[in-house]
């Protein structure tokens, strides 16, 4: 097995952790507004969580007749750089750190503190998923063979042209021993990239269900053990050459 390393320049875009919650019934917008005082001066801007549902009435006559609702979920609170976003929602908690990733310690000693936070600002009742998303993306040389770079990537038959122009590339796998499930996605970013560059987005998301105490001290070994399983999975999926990128 291919043995996790630091690297200095690392192509993490967006390093996610969630927990999703259970709350007390009594728990509403103006409660979890109220999380953002537990955080001080820290994460400054709120924005609020919608969600959305439409309905479409068919009538007999006359065209169907649609409508939408918009229903405040929860709340977002964003450090004053911008690089930092906490989630404070009916169904649960989540921390994004966004580029520049540094570490796992301090991103995941932060994320602890914040969900102690908000379990003293809304006290939950249990939680039924943990999962990590570190989303990354590489920008590859041209002219590329994925075969040179992504040990999990799709595939072309011989005979046919080999340059991609584009894909989406999704698999889900299963690990027993941390009873996690990964769902690895790879495509091509449609934005502008620099001249002679491929712009590939490397998309790892490792979860757990089940139901769990709130406890921090229950929950984040738990973490430690989605975060090996995503390590697995980013250092065995690329080559040496890929590895170099950000060495």
């Amino acid at each position: 097995m291919t043995e996790p390393e630091h690297l200095p320049n690392a192509p993490i875009v967006e390093a996610l952790l969630d927990i999703a919650a259970v709350l007390p019934e009594s728990v509403d917008q103006e409660r979890l507004a109220s999380f953002q005082d537990y955080l001080g001066n820290r994460y400054p801007n709120k924005q609020v969580r919608h969600l959305w549902s439409a309905e479409v009435q068919l009538r007999p006559s006359g065209p169907p007749e649609a409508k939408g609702t918009r229903t405040g979920v929860g709340y977002l609170f964003t450090s004053a750089d911008g690089k930092e976003v906490v989630q404070a929602r009916k169904d649960g908690f989540s921390f994004s750190r966004l580029k520049p990733y540094e570490q796992w310690d301090p991103f995941s000693k932060e994320a602890r503190r914040l969900w102690g936070l908000y379990v003293s600002a809304v006290k939950p009742k249990k939680v039924t998923r943990l999962a990590l998303r570190f989303i990354n993306r590489i920008e590859l040389p041209l002219p590329v063979d994925l075969k040179d770079y992504l040990l999990t990537a799709p595939e072309i038959a011989p005979g046919i042209p080999q340059v991609l122009t584009s894909f989406f590339f999704r698999v889900m796998i299963q690990d027993e021993n941390a009873k996690a499930v990964a769902i690895i996605t790879e495509t091509i970013e449609e934005t502008e990239a620099p001249k002679g560059k491929l712009p590939l987005i490397f998309d790892i998301d490792v979860f757990r269900q089940g139901g769990f105490a709130t406890d921090v001290d229950k929950l984040w070994p738990i973490f430690e053990q989605l975060r090996d399983f995503k390590d697995r999975i980013f250092f065995n999926s690329l080559t040496e050459k890929a590895k170099d990128l950000f060495r």
